[in-house]
């Protein structure tokens, strides 16, 4: 049975008379890099706030590892780490510094996880460098090493790579990774950049001004944008056996309506027209079809009816 870490029920936050979010459904199960896309004002940091405690919706309810009581909650709170926005730096203190009067507020025993910290994020050079002085790529990683000093179970970035170099965001996302594949540590990433996150979620949830369009697996995205042939015959089953032997090729599905999905000769459907025909079918309709993962997110957003 899956373990979610996090669920939400018709969670709703308005704000006189326009709606930050309006009961939205996610569920994040245990182990999964969990990706929140939309556009700027979107409604992901309200999200955030709402989960983190820091904001108190208006209706509806959250459920942290299992957890939906108001007390329950606040304990539960305490086993995620977190980046909501801006990371909340002390300006005059170096990285270390910064850590340690975290670590305090925390109640967090030894200074030894100071040191291991930093040394994840790659800031264990910075001595006595004060972080007003950090480039933004380094607050981040300042920020994401105070989100992770605790040693959280789930951990939350709302727009971790802004600030970032491309150098910058490669090695975040192979640090989020190894975090989720040696801690077994769950992530939710919000992110306007859905390439980006791509690469790196197993699973996506995208919202568009304050609701929730769809929640999806990597793999069911992937289906959804890889480029094929959408092929409707009037008999498909014999098409499926044309494309098998006549065409050589395996990779296609039969979809429950009947119509022919083929990965193959995207650039040879004259090919595929004449395989079809000279077998006595009647092809009814024959596309290509798929987007790019910026289309795919596009088209969704943009067919969205208010």
């Amino acid at each position: 049975m899956d373990e979610f870490i996090l669920r939400t029920n018709k969670l709703t936050k308005k704000y006189t008379n326009d709606f930050a979010l309006e009961k939205v459904n996610i569920s994040i199960k245990k182990g999964e890099i969990y990706g929140f896309i939309g556009k700027n004002g979107a409604g992901k940091s309200t999200m955030l706030r709402l989960i983190t405690g820091l904001a108190f919706p208006t209706s509806g309810s959250i459920e942290l590892f299992g957890n939906d009581n108001r007390n329950e909650l606040i304990n539960a709170q305490k086993r995620m780490g977190a980046i909501i926005e801006n990371p909340a730096l002390f300006p005059n203190m170096s990285a270390y510094e910064n850590l340690e009067v975290h670590r305090l507020q925390k109640g967090i025993p030894g200074s030894v996880c100071i040191q291991e910290t930093l040394e994840l994020v790659g800031l264990s050079n910075t001595g006595k460098k004060k972080a007003k002085n950090f480039s933004l790529g380094m607050k981040q990683r300042l920020g994401l090493a105070i989100a992770l000093l605790s040693d959280p179970e789930f951990l939350i970035l709302d727009e971790p790579t802004n600030g970032l170099d491309p150098m910058g965001i490669v090695e975040l996302r192979e640090l989020i990774k190894k975090l989720n594949r040696e801690k077994g540590l769950t992530v939710l990433i919000s992110s306007h950049i859905l390439s980006e996150l791509h690469l790196l979620a197993t699973s996506f949830g995208i919202i568009h001004k304050g609701k929730l369009l769809e929640e999806l697996t990597a793999k069911e995205l992937d289906e959804k944008c890889r480029q094929h042939l959408r092929i409707k015959v009037d008999d498909p089953i014999m098409g499926a056996t044309v494309l098998e032997q006549n065409l050589s090729t395996t990779d296609f599905e039969v979809m429950q309506d009947g119509t022919l999905k083929l990965y193959k000769y995207l650039d040879d459907v004259r090919n595929v027209s004449r395989a079809l025909t000279n077998h006595g079918l009647v092809i009814e309709h024959l596309s290509q079809n798929g987007d790019s993962l910026e289309s795919y997110f596009s088209k969704l957003v943009g067919g969205h009816k208010e």
